[in-house]
């Protein structure tokens, strides 16, 4: 787990609420601290969506960032910000598997539960933090150690300036 201090907030904010570099994310959580305090549960709720709209439209356990950014980005814009917001995304059973192999990682899949990112923002001040959730216990750090790599080369892929606290 790595924490990484966000240099330009607003080139940040523009690419997670506005452009496309974060879509590929699921949502585990939202909260956002304005008037009141705005929270999404992302989880996908059970019968709403029939099983064959399920299965056309590849919906899983939880709604992809794509889908909630439109609510998320109504309750940050405006002229004044928010004092708070807490946003934890999840990388995709599918990306989360290739990420596996490609860094040769001996966890089984069926042990990673979640590749996380917690993004804050609080006292003029944005944070990521990456995390991990495995089923067994372990010592073995290589999959917290290769995460936090991975999304380090992430940022600066996408042109995001950090400084890791």
């Amino acid at each position: 787990m790595i924490s990484v201090k966000i240099e330009d907030i607003k080139s940040f904010t523009s690419k997670l609420f506005v452009g496309e570099v974060f879509d590929h994310f699921l949502v585990k959580e939202v909260s956002v601290s304005t008037y009141n305090i705005f929270t999404i549960d992302g989880t996908i709720k059970n019968g709403y969506y029939s099983k064959e709209e399920m299965e056309e439209q590849g919906i899983g356990t939880y709604s992809t960032w794509t889908a909630l950014k439109p609510f998320c980005f109504s309750m940050v814009k405006g002229k004044r910000l928010p004092t708070s917001f807490r946003i934890i995304l999840l990388m995709p059973e599918d990306e989360t598997e290739r990420f596996l192999s490609t860094k040769n990682i001996g966890f089984p899949k069926e042990q990673v539960k979640g590749l996380y990112v917690n993004i804050r923002y609080e006292d003029e001040k944005l944070t990521c933090i990456t995390g991990t959730s495995v089923s067994v216990f372990t010592m073995d750090k290589t999959l917290d150690e290769e995460w936090d790599n991975g999304f380090k080369g992430f940022l600066k892929q996408n042109q995001i300036p950090f400084e890791e606290e």
